[in-house]
């Protein structure tokens, strides 16, 4: 058994945000001592304790914020850890040096200033983990260990989604780098599609306007924030991610589990997939492309089909639960010495 503290000092929305919630529940089930340390959430707080842990919660402000740290720091002595985990920038501007091996955990080419004092990184992506070391941490500091999703084969489809026609679906924040944008722009190209984006954030009012001079707006639906992500998947007929930046895509995994094929067009999923084999790639920032490679895989439901097999076969290998928490134990276990 490992003490680990892992410190979330994210948004209140978020994939790595949620997968934090996963793991941290997932290694306390397995027999973990976790502790976990949030930016003050109460949903956020009542998911964790349902999962059998008992959050601490911190403010987490910016760097005026001299509050935090000292108040992390006594947290953390209290439980003891043998591992602190800090997770993406703030948490790691905040965390403290003491008798643990302080581990940062990345997903994305975040700003390494926040990581000097970080005994070790780990990404979520190959991608990431070769970044860290092009930009000078050495080899033995830098560790790939990816992340796991919900397992949605079984999960029944959302009841609520337009009907009749075909349905793509987007998920995210609605943010520039999302590229929801390029999805809008293929769909007068794919008449026959319905969009539906699942998801909340700064770029709303822009993208409903781009879907009115678009002249789609009928055949765009705003879902919102939603947390099911796998019955939307369900019952969609394809996946659709046309991100400008996406270092992993937890909803790629996401769409492997619910066996959802798959159209992309961001770096970090092209990572994962196998164009062809497990989901379908097209060029970054064409809505043209993406239009033609979605329009393919509509007009060959065997073509779908087989993308989808292909890839909940990869979930089950790679990036189910106990896969990747076998992946997460070892690795604590050697960050713990």
């Amino acid at each position: 058994m490992t003490r680990v503290a892992h410190v979330m000092a994210g948004a209140a929305n978020g994939g790595a945000e949620l997968f934090f919630e996963r793991l941290c529940v997932a290694l306390h089930a397995d027999g973990e001592a976790v502790l976990a340390v949030i930016r003050a959430n109460e949903a956020r707080a009542a998911r964790l304790r349902a999962g059998g842990l008992e959050p601490v919660q911190l403010r987490f402000g910016t760097a005026l914020d001299l509050l935090t740290r000292p108040l992390l720091a006594q947290a953390l002595r209290r439980f003891g850890p043998r591992v602190v985990v800090a997770w993406m920038n703030r948490a790691n501007m905040h965390a403290p040096r003491g008798d643990w091996t302080l581990v940062g955990r990345l997903g994305g080419y975040y700003n390494l200033k926040y990581y000097r004092r970080c005994d070790h990184l780990v990404g979520n992506t190959r991608g990431i983990v070769a970044w860290l070391r092009a930009n000078g941490w050495a080899e033995d500091r830098t560790h790939y260990v990816p992340n796991f999703v919900a397992d949605f084969a079984a999960t029944p489809p959302a009841a609520d989604l337009p009907r009749g026609r075909p349905l793509l679906l987007a998920l995210g924040r609605l943010h520039t780098d999302k590229g929801f944008d390029i999805a809008i722009r293929a769909l007068p190209r794919l008449p026959g599609a319905v969009l539906a984006i699942a998801g909340e954030g700064p770029e709303l009012g822009a993208l409903q306007a781009l879907a009115r001079r678009e002249g789609v707006a009928e055949r765009v639906h705003f879902l919102g924030w939603r947390h099911d992500a796998g019955a939307l998947l369900r019952a969609a007929d394809l996946f659709v991610c046309s991100s400008r930046v996406e270092p992993l895509g937890n909803m790629v995994i996401e769409a492997w589990s619910a066996r959802c094929p798959i159209a992309a067009a961001a770096a970090g999923p092209a990572e994962l997939l196998r164009d062809g084999v497990d989901g379908a790639v097209v060029p970054i920032e064409d809505p043209a492309a993406l239009a033609n490679g979605i329009a393919a895989l509509l007009d060959d439901p065997n073509r779908r089909a087989g993308l989808a097999l292909a890839g909940r076969r990869r979930f089950e290998a790679e990036f189910a639960a106990a896969p990747v928490l076998a992946r997460w134990r070892t690795f604590l276990a050697a960050m713990a010495g």
